[in-house]
């Protein structure tokens, strides 16, 4: 297993590759957003402001729709097609509306939809432009791990910008046992973006032993992994204050794809 360990956010390696994930860039300009949804598949949007939702009643039903909103993105997920519905979402921390026209149709697209000001679109497509990866200041990995930090520990007005990273489904178990068998941590997904190719995926960890610490070693990982970083350097006893913590993982490609098995010893055979 080849793997660098990023302390202080640092490493040394640098992959360039296209983008995993097609997004569709969507401009807010207090028009309604006009969003299709597939009906028996997850569609993620993107607004990067935290967000309530106003369902009309005729879908406000987790068996005709289910809508998550967590950390400025959406997850909706249309069990059955439905014709057009206005949705309200409402800014949590300015109080704006932005209206939706919401529909669920068979063979709708999945693509992930990043929602951004009209004013904005300007700018992003400028920065996408002057900031070539050959031209970033600091590695991929280092820029990916600092924004999902950022973005997991930092009020939403101060996470950095950074062109071409976009929140992606993560795509695995709700609890991943294989990830560290040596030590006795439970370990479950929280999300994971993407840029460039790479993907960084937060995984949260639970020490399961109330007596003991443990210290963290990117060793410890079970997977063909380019990097990660621990947020604390050890693990306290369950139950502790220090008892929980966070690893953000680098791959090419999505964390699922990675992941190693332990190998399971045949049993001998008798006679």
């Amino acid at each position: 297993m080849k793997m660098h360990l990023l302390k202080g956010l640092l490493c040394g390696a640098l992959l360039a590759a296209p983008l995993a994930y097609a997004v569709e860039l969507m401009e807010w300009d207090r028009t309604p957003l006009v969003i299709d949804l597939p009906v028996g598949q997850e569609r993620l949007v993107v607004l990067n402001r935290n967000v309530s939702v106003g369902l009309p009643v005729t879908i406000a039903n987790e068996d005709i729709l289910r809508v998550q909103s967590t950390g400025g993105v959406l997850y909706f997920k249309a069990h059955e097609a439905f014709d057009t519905q206005r949705v309200q979402l409402k800014d949590e921390s300015t109080g704006e509306i932005i209206l939706v026209d919401l529909t669920a149709k068979t063979g709708a697209s999945a693509e992930q939809i990043q929602v951004v000001n009209a004013e904005k679109v300007a700018e992003v497509d400028a920065g996408q432009r002057s900031e070539p990866a050959a031209e970033r200041r600091a590695p991929l990995p280092v820029v990916l791990t600092r924004y999902v930090a950022q973005s997991l520990y930092s009020p939403l007005r101060v996470i950095e910008p950074v062109p071409g990273i976009n929140r992606v489904a993560m795509r695995l178990p709700e609890s991943m046992a294989t990830l560290m068998p040596a030590l006795p941590v439970e370990a479950r997904p929280i999300a994971a973006w993407t840029l460039e190719g790479l993907h960084a995926t937060a995984i949260e960890l639970r020490n399961q032993d109330p007596d003991r610490s443990f210290e963290l070693d990117p060793r410890y990982l079970h997977g063909a992994l380019m990097a990660a970083t621990f947020m604390h350097p050890t693990i306290g006893p369950r139950g502790h204050l220090d008892g929980t913590t966070t690893v953000i993982i680098v791959t090419k490609g999505p964390l699922a794809e990675h992941l190693q098995l332990p190998r399971i010893q045949p049993a001998p055979q008798e006679g």
